[in-house]
């Protein structure tokens, strides 16, 4: 293993004890824990509901099957941002539409939605991208004109802010009609694996509520409470997607330290900041005025002519472990067919961004003295000598 991974989970006894007292209790799937998962959460984030689900990927097809996304639809969204955002578009026999994102993020660009509407245009997936709160006023704007509902794809995003109307609001309050997290390990809170849809509207909620658990119309805390025989009946295609309560006990102990844990990320990222800028050409992640990020990642952009893969290998070789920048769905082979995906104008940032950004270790663990070791052999990797030098006070 590397001296220093690129994440790790925060995970102590708090999780054992919580996980050992659903084992014993009997019930472990989808009961009493889960439950209070989703109030606790929803509770966080400000929102009416909160719908947990087995990973981000199924919270996004349930969110396109609620706003009526089918077969032959158009779906706007980016194509950087992990092939999940695009794949659960084709979940539903629906067109991805890719336009770029923004020249000084990784994020969206607002203003190439608007030249990507068509007739079969049925919702647009906006990526709070690495946990960077996307320009999501303007995203919202956009489509309010054209009646156009708005999913945000939240699954790094859950603890990040965005000042709305004047006010630091929670991503997933939701802003949007929907917004969708990831509970995977590489996430600020994880529960192994598993996801949440929050939503205002009860109607959405409603539907995640049968979808997931094969649109069965009795819930099983219903039935199992009943002293009645119930049979329960199937009145609609639905999907296996739900959490275990195991999954839902951790999630609640991740929840209690998340405050916490934001805290110590956005310090590590203020650090990493201040460093870099003694790099030339090193150029860090920027945070509108208007975003607090959870820094679930920190991504930067390398200076010009250096080689991504070579920096990472010498980074690598001192223990060091890195990611490149974000992937593309459209240059991967599972959408190599015209007829799986359709781009508008060009995707020339996100192709950049891909190509010349470098995810650094970044964990609550992390000290301050391995900040300074990954700045340190940054530095040396770069093909600049005197950018070698960088602040460790």
């Amino acid at each position: 293993m590397s001296q220093i991974p690129v994440a790790k989970p925060v995970l102590d006894e708090r999780e054992v004890e919580a996980v050992r007292r659903v084992i014993l209790s009997g019930w472990v799937t989808q009961g009493p824990e889960v439950a209070a998962f989703e109030q606790e959460f929803a509770d966080f984030v400000g929102a009416a509901h909160a719908c947990a689900v087995s990973n981000c990927t199924t919270a996004l097809h349930l969110a396109l099957l609620a706003v009526g996304v089918k077969a032959g639809d158009e779906v706007i969204t980016v194509s950087h941002s992990f092939i999940a955002t695009a794949n659960a578009i084709r979940y539903c026999g629906a067109v991805p539409v890719f336009v770029d994102i923004e020249a000084d993020g990784f994020n969206i660009d607002p203003e190439l939605i608007e030249a990507a509407i068509t007739s079969r245009t049925k919702a647009i997936i906006c990526v709070h991208q690495l946990g960077m709160p996307c320009d999501l006023r303007r995203v919202v704007d956009v489509a309010a004109v054209h009646g156009i509902p708005v999913i945000e794809d939240a699954a790094c995003a859950t603890g990040s802010e965005i000042l709305w109307k004047g006010r630091w609001e929670k991503i997933g309050k939701p802003h949007g009609d929907i917004a969708c997290f990831s509970f995977h390990p590489r996430k600020v809170v994880t529960t192994g694996d598993g996801g949440m849809l929050t939503t205002s509207n009860p109607e959405y909620d409603r539907k995640f509520r049968l979808w997931r658990q094969h649109s069965m119309s009795v819930n099983d805390t219903v039935r199992h409470g009943s002293k009645r025989v119930i049979y329960e009946s199937y009145p609609e295609l639905g999907f296996n997607y739900r959490m275990t309560d195991m999954q839902a006990a951790v999630g609640r102990e991740q929840l209690k330290r998340l405050p916490e844990i934001v805290a110590r990320r956005r310090d590590l990222a203020e650090r990493y900041t201040r460093q870099i800028a003694d790099i030339d050409g090193l150029r860090p992640p920027a945070e509108p005025a208007w975003a607090r990020s959870n820094w679930q990642s920190y991504c930067v952009t390398l200076p010009d002519g250096q080689d991504q893969q070579d920096i990472m290998q010498m980074l690598l070789d001192c223990g060091i472990s890195t990611r490149r920048g974000i992937m593309n769905s459209h240059l991967e082979a599972a959408y190599g067919e015209p007829n799986t995906h359709r781009i508008s104008g060009d995707l020339n940032n996100s192709v950049t961004a891909q190509n010349t950004t470098v995810i650094l270790p970044l964990f609550v663990q992390m000290s301050d003295a391995d900040v300074n070791e990954v700045v340190a052999a940054l530095a040396s990797s770069l093909t600049v000598p005197e950018a070698i030098i960088a602040k460790t006070g």
